[in-house]
């Protein structure tokens, strides 16, 4: 199902804007990184998907169907914590099949749709297990499996890999990779994490204040960045910026007239640094700092050029 966010803003004590006018599209059957650092408002847009929050103006769409204003439980989504949220009192097979008993299926049908699910993630050995008797890993699978219960058309996935070290991180990341191809839903995934987002996105949404930034392929958000935050957001390790200045006339670049003309920054990716078969010196300028033992502490500013 397609999910889309059309001129969404979201008030904050009536007075402060969390979002303004904010637009995206998650196409059908993706799997979709909402990625920026803490605070740029990843989960509060996953909140407002779900309707555990209602925006101030705009519409939420799935498919043609407009949701804003309906409530959670008519909402057909599963949703993943990062605490993960099971029953400790509920063995693996039960914390699965929980949404189906809440829907009155009957116990035969919710335990084989349970285990089938335990299948899929990969839990069906541990079925008669309690959640103190998994890992982090292995619970994580546990509540994948019990938000996929009912079919939902859309699944959210808040964080779901930041409580896993480092080796658990990437086996259940490949497995939620596989799980959303498996099933094809459309899913959201928030992360802070850009090699999360890289690894498995098919689209990758960057978040900053409350705005995004940019949206498209990790590809994309790598090699052509549609401002400053992305593209020293994006990459690791971090693209060197420097403060452009012409003092050179005589330097080639690949750069349109129209485009170099209004920038004041050039990005380089480290593994674009090449080394010229050429003899003859660029020139640059860059300040220097001269420092004397006798005025240690009064440092004078210079420039210099250098080959």
């Amino acid at each position: 199902m397609q999910l889309t966010l059309k001129n969404i803003t979201l008030t904050y004590d009536q007075q402060a804007n969390i979002f303004e006018h904010l637009n995206c599209i998650v196409p059908n059957g993706q799997l979709v990184a909402l990625l920026g650092p803490s605070g740029s408002g990843k989960t509060t847009i996953l909140n407002l998907i779900a309707g555990l929050l209602t925006p101030t103006a705009g519409q939420i769409l799935f498919a043609d169907t407009d949701v804003t204003q309906q409530d959670v439980r008519m909402r057909n989504i599963g949703m993943v914590f990062q605490d993960y949220a099971l029953y400790p009192h509920f063995n693996v097979l039960d914390n699965i099949a929980f949404p189906l008993k809440m829907a009155h299926v009957k116990k035969t049908q919710r335990q084989k749709r349970a285990y089938e699910l335990a299948k899929l993630v990969h839990v069906d050995e541990l079925v008669d297990k309690f959640p103190n008797m998994l890992s982090g890993d292995q619970q994580q699978r546990v509540a994948i499996a019990r938000a996929l219960a009912k079919d939902p058309a859309i699944l959210l996935l808040d964080e779901p890999l930041s409580n896993l070290d480092a080796a658990l991180r990437i086996e259940l990341r490949d497995e939620i990779r596989r799980i959303q191809q498996t099933t094809g839903i459309t899913t959201i995934f928030v992360t802070h994490d850009q090699d999360d987002a890289l690894r498995i996105a098919d689209k990758i949404i960057v978040l900053a204040n409350g705005q995004i930034q940019q949206s498209g392929t990790g590809t994309e958000l790598y090699r052509r960045p549609q401002n400053l935050f992305v593209a020293q957001f994006i990459g690791a390790p971090k693209i060197n910026t420097l403060p452009l200045a012409a003092i050179e006339p005589n330097i080639t670049v690949s750069i349109p007239a129209a485009i170099l003309a209004k920038a004041n920054t050039v990005g380089i990716r480290s593994e674009a640094i090449s080394l010229a078969a050429t003899a003859k010196p660029l020139f640059a300028q860059l300040p220097v700092r001269k420092y004397s033992l006798a005025a240690r502490y009064k440092p004078t500013a210079t420039t210099k050029n250098i080959t």
